[in-house]
């Protein structure tokens, strides 16, 4: 078998017979203004919906920004009883509270003693769970099976 040897980049990658970009074949089409859809006339006019979020009021956004915070200070509260021994984490993945639910497991997993990044991945990819899965969005069967792991 022979060894694998990288692609030369640079002109002689682009001899001639070789597939060229039609804007690098002609270099005058970067000059050009962009041309105007005739077989679709819906694309040459701005949609009416924007995607865009909607424009938020200062007092929306304090607002938002006070929820934030404490959903994080919960949180936090939360890691710091697991660390502590006084929360279990079948508990918490049984029945998760409100503010954690947005969380991801693999940071919840994380707190409680003796798991690390090491241990808590390999728990979760037992369980076929994506370690950027949040607590809400475990199955039934994810939840049962990491509940089942992590009383031991």
């Amino acid at each position: 078998m022979e060894p694998f040897r990288p692609r030369r980049a640079g002109p002689s990658a682009l001899r001639p017979g070789r597939f060229r970009s039609p804007i690098l074949r002609n270099s005058r089409n970067l000059l050009r203004p962009p041309t105007r859809c005739a077989i679709i006339p819906s694309m040459n006019k701005p949609s009416a919906t924007s995607t865009q979020t909607p424009e938020r009021s200062r007092q929306q956004r304090i607002e938002a920004l006070h929820r934030a915070n404490g959903i994080r200070t919960e949180r936090a509260r939360l890691k710091d009883l697991l660390r502590q021994g006084e929360v279990s984490i079948h508990e918490v993945l049984t029945d998760p509270p409100d503010y954690l639910h947005t969380a991801k497991v693999f940071d919840i997993i994380l707190a409680v003693p003796k798991f690390g990044r090491v241990k808590t991945s390999r728990v979760l990819e037992r369980c076929r769970v994506s370690p950027s899965k949040t607590v809400i969005g475990l199955t039934p069967r994810q939840r049962r099976e990491l509940v089942e792991i992590l009383k031991d």
